[in-house]
């Protein structure tokens, strides 16, 4: 009888059922994961609510190489049972972004311009293998399956925060061009911005403001105890008075928009912060897909320049894993929630605010006993 993997799958907007499949065959050139963990991401509540159905979510993904063709192992250079960090782009490996280690601007990668494109965590289970989400005991990876080996010393739990920080050091290091003096400021203390925190505390910078709601408290507390100089609850405190005090009338070199839809006040909050000339806005355009009276004068005279936060790269990933491996900041502190398959509803919705109280970064772990 075929092995069956219990899966949740997204049937229809913010709604889940535990499914199973059949486990795929593989062949010399693929590999099936047993997740150990998923992570959820900010952009998973807004997803969830979308019209997409059939989806296994889960796109930040933790786990063990359960069986493997040789040529896939040969190409990787992992073996069974390795515990890996799995990339959710499917490359094709040849075009110029591939060569570069920038996945996510393939064309087989980018589902926001091609129907086809597969990615885990995104891509409808109604194409065989199904298994293209972590939120399921294994998950299928064929040839192009872009992995990065765990270092000795991190836990799977450690590891499933790799994604956003992942993003920490392509926001902060390659695109904001973060380094020693520099001063910065982070909007949204949620998983995103505590991993810039880190990032931006490892490259040097000399000042870490970060600004957050009364209701991120809990986040806000993290991130004084990762490195933030000066925390702002947005509700008692007005972000730019603030940052004029903390930087005697200055500036700063760079901003982070890491907020969950803040959208044009963010940009603006971000712009103004920043110093006389030739400061840094790194930005995130998903929640505003217009913009009236775009402030480009402004942007002119202070010669701005912006940058976009989407995704990361290889090697962002690779140095992730020596940040978590270095120890050097209490990122276990960010690590709030685990919640099994049957929970997965709840565990979205606690990340959306809907849920358990004071989450950060929440994971799903597959093969957790179900919850009574």
């Amino acid at each position: 009888m075929a092995e069956m993997v219990p899966c949740a799958v997204k049937t229809g907007p913010s709604t889940t059922e535990l499914r199973e499949f059949k486990m795929p065959e593989i062949d010399d050139e693929s590999a099936i994961l047993k997740v150990e963990v998923a992570g959820i991401c900010g952009s998973d509540v807004k997803n969830y609510k979308g019209s997409i159905d059939n989806v296994i979510m889960g796109h930040e993904n933790v786990g063990r190489i359960y069986k493997a063709g040789k040529k896939w192992l040969d190409r990787k250079g992992f073996k069974e049972g390795d515990l890996v960090f799995l990339e959710h782009y499917l490359p094709c490996t040849r075009c110029e972004w591939c060569h570069k280690g920038e996945y996510r601007h393939c064309f087989f990668t980018d589902w926001h311009h091609n129907p086809g494109a597969i990615r885990y965590g995104y891509t409808t289970s109604d194409i065989a293998p199904h298994l293209w989400g972590g939120f399921a005991h294994y998950l299928y990876m064929p040839w192009n399956a872009v992995c990065h080996k765990v270092p000795d010393g991190v836990s799977a739990e450690l590891a499933g925060i790799g994604t956003p920080m992942a993003n920490g050091v392509q926001w902060t290091l390659f695109e904001a061009g973060i380094g020693y003096g520099s001063k910065v400021l982070i909007q949204g203390p949620g998983q995103q911005g505590l991993c810039q925190v880190v990032t931006a505390k490892q490259a040097g910078a000399d000042l870490i403001i970060i600004s957050g709601t009364s209701k991120d408290a809990k986040r806000l507390e993290v991130a004084k105890q990762l490195g933030a100089d000066v925390i702002i609850d947005v509700d008692k405190t007005d972000v730019l008075e603030k940052v004029r005090e903390v930087t005697s009338g200055k500036g700063v070199d760079v901003s982070i928009d890491c907020t969950a839809g803040a959208g044009q006040k963010a940009f603006f909050t971000g712009l103004r912060a920043l110093k006389g000339k030739a400061g840094t806005l790194v930005v995130q355009g998903n929640e505003s897909k217009t913009f009236p009276d775009f402030p480009m004068e402004e942007l002119t005279l202070k010669y701005v320049t912006i940058k976009s936060a989407r995704g990361h790269s290889y090697v962002a990933c690779e140095l992730a894993m020596q940040q978590l491996a270095s120890h050097r900041f209490p990122i276990e502190n960010a690590l709030t929630h685990t919640f099994s398959l049957d929970q997965v509803d709840l565990a979205i919705r606690s990340v959306g605010g809907q849920g358990e109280k004071d989450c950060i970064h929440v994971n799903v772990k597959p093969w957790k006993e179900a919850a009574a």
